[in-house]
């Protein structure tokens, strides 16, 4: 839909994708393949090396780059991907927190999980209840904040700034296709990826030695297929994995896509062609 929108606009794809990003996995995260980028421009894709953790504000300072050029040749701005934190930092800003104290944030993240929840429903007890008690990052993101600053995180993203939601005419669009099609699209694309070389992608990546804890270390497909490099799964095995990963993730975005957004944001609930783009007052 990108693709036809963008040959239709002589518009330019920026991708809003959090793996998409990185130039270390182009087949498992599915960048756009040469045939694709030759039908119109692409912009953020393979833009960082993985041993860069790339943050929704640093993507969010990448896009509006790019954003400001492509409107400065008098073009659109396409934005594809499903990494909604990256979309909403763009849109509405980040809230302004202030530099978490370097000893305090290699406390928190050295305790275990566990404790850093009872302390977190113990000084930010509203906090605690948003979270799931095993989401150690975000409980660990949440307690920094909290500890550092003496305000909890909520508070301080109620001063968002720097989103350029106000400043642009936006015409968005959100994907729900049927689940059980989706699921299968998820299933077929994890098999083809292997069929394409994402083991030997992994196995690359591994050489590298990166912190585990790097976001190009957990995208998915990276942690199933290394199971299968170490001979701690059957390929079988790993590609069931995957694709069950896969899945999950799915059905989280559209979970998120579905009850996040704006409530005036269309959303398409068909198997996507490019009619729909008629959504975007586009004919097709």
């Amino acid at each position: 839909m990108a693709l036809a929108l963008a040959e239709r606009s002589g518009g330019v794809i920026v991708n809003a994708d959090s793996a998409q990003v990185y130039r270390d996995l182009p087949i498992l995260s599915a960048v756009p393949t040469n045939s694709e980028r030759a039908r119109a421009e692409h912009r953020l894709y393979g833009e960082l090396d993985g041993a860069l953790p790339c943050s929704a504000s640093d993507w969010a300072a990448l896009a509006k780059r790019e954003i400001a050029d492509v409107h400065a040749g008098g073009r659109l701005p396409i934005l594809v991907g499903g990494t909604g934190l990256y979309l909403r930092t763009l849109l509405d800003g980040i809230a302004p927190i202030p530099t978490i104290e370097p000893h305090i944030r290699e406390e928190l993240r050295a305790a275990s999980t566990e404790d850093n929840y009872a302390r977190l429903q113990t000084v930010d007890p509203q906090g605690a209840v948003r979270l799931n008690p095993g989401d150690s990052t975000r409980i660990a993101r949440a307690l920094e904040v909290v500890v550092s600053t003496g305000k909890p995180l909520a508070a301080w993203q109620q001063q968002r700034q720097g989103g350029i939601g106000e400043q642009i005419e936006l015409k968005p669009l959100i994907l729900l296709p049927p689940r059980d099609w989706l699921y299968a699209r998820c299933d077929e694309r994890f098999a083809r990826m292997l069929e394409l070389g994402a083991i030997e992608e992994v196995k690359a990546l591994l050489t590298r030695n990166l912190d585990p804890k790097l976001p190009v270390m957990r995208a998915i497909g990276v942690r199933e297929i290394a199971a299968y490099l170490r001979g701690e799964t059957s390929l079988e095995e790993a590609i069931a994995a995957g694709q069950q990963a896969t899945r999950n993730y799915a059905k989280r975005q559209y979970t998120w896509f579905a009850h996040q957004p704006p409530e005036g944001w269309p959303r398409l609930r068909d198997i996507p062609d490019e009619r729909a783009l008629e959504l975007l007052g586009v004919s097709a």
